[in-house]
């Protein structure tokens, strides 16, 4: 990992109470900047670090670039020549901050209110937990018919209040917008084993949960980057063997949770991976009713993983 480029703010090195680490592969995190831009009165307590995973796009990184200089909280960025995977970005990112907490969100995130950084400020200072996780929406209203499925999907498996995630632990906790103590993370890292999409984040909530404080609070980051229905199809196929590994990592909390439970009876089935191809004709059916496509994407993923764990 390269250190690029440090605005003016950074190079004055002043202490921070908290480091933004915005890994990114291909997403343009502009727009995520420019709204931590106006969180107004407490950038002076927050560094911005940028990692570009080996983004095959130059004009995007000459634009942070621009964007860098103009930022008046201390910015770095780094960048890969390489793509070296979600976990390696992160745990990267963790190194290289200089606060005592960190707060990952992705690239397409954007937050949903001026306080946002001010709320995990204020947690933070009360030093009731470790690990805080604010939550995340997806856009309701502008969605687009490639995209409709994964708003559908989200909206149901993943978009809940800090209540509900709270009773669930580490169930609901995603890296998109995470805080953690720093020391948590240097002494539990993000496992490197995961390649591609998908369960380390899962593994590592799963994980650390058993050892610190984990809360769950109301600060929600909007999802803007909701993927076509391809892109979902082709992440639930090649994630079988990131399933794989967080059971065997968790076989107390795994049996617990539905996805498993269908992977295993679907599993029980001879011959259950021929059906797949009606799964897969339901999804992209834009004919077929939204439930019904909701529920042959969740068994498409469920046959994948069947054959993963069998």
């Amino acid at each position: 990992m390269i250190c690029i480029e440090k605005n003016a703010c950074a190079k004055r090195e002043t202490a921070k109470l908290l480091s933004v680490l915005i890994p990114f592969y291909g997403d343009d995190p502009t727009a995520l900047l420019q709204s931590l831009a106006q969180q107004s009165g407490i950038l002076k307590d927050v560094e911005i670090i940028l990692y570009d995973d080996g983004s095959p796009d130059g004009e995007l990184y000459k634009r942070l670039v621009h964007e860098a200089s103009e930022m008046q909280a201390a910015l770095v960025l780094y960048r890969n020549s390489q793509n070296k995977g979600r976990s390696f970005a992160r745990n990267a990112l963790t190194k290289s901050a200089s606060a005592d907490w960190v707060l990952f969100l992705d690239a397409d995130m954007l937050p949903l209110t001026e306080s946002f950084l001010g709320t995990y400020l204020n947690e933070i200072k009360n030093g009731e937990c470790d690990i805080l996780f604010g939550g995340f929406e997806v856009p309701r209203d502008i969605v687009d018919e490639d995209t409709k499925l994964h708003s559908v999907l989200a909206q149901a498996s993943d978009c809940h209040s800090a209540e509900e995630r709270q009773q669930a632990g580490p169930q609901y906790v995603c890296s998109s917008n995470l805080c953690v103590r720093k020391s948590v993370l240097a002494a539990e890292p993000f496992d490197p084993e995961f390649k591609g999409w998908g369960w380390e984040d899962s593994e590592w909530a799963a994980r650390v949960s058993k050892k610190y404080r984990l809360k769950h609070i109301d600060n929600p980051a909007l999802h803007l980057g909701l993927e076509s229905t391809q892109t979902l199809l082709r992440r639930f196929k090649s994630s079988g063997e990131n399933y794989q590994r967080f059971v065997r990592k968790h076989p107390d909390l795994a049996p617990n949770l539905k996805l498993y439970q269908i992977s295993k009876k679907l599993g029980k089935i001879p011959g259950q991976s021929l059906i797949r191809p009606v799964y897969k004709s339901v999804v992209l059916s834009r004919k077929a009713p939204t439930k019904a496509r909701v529920l042959a994407l969740k068994l498409w993923r469920a046959s994948w993983y069947a054959e993963a764990l069998s």
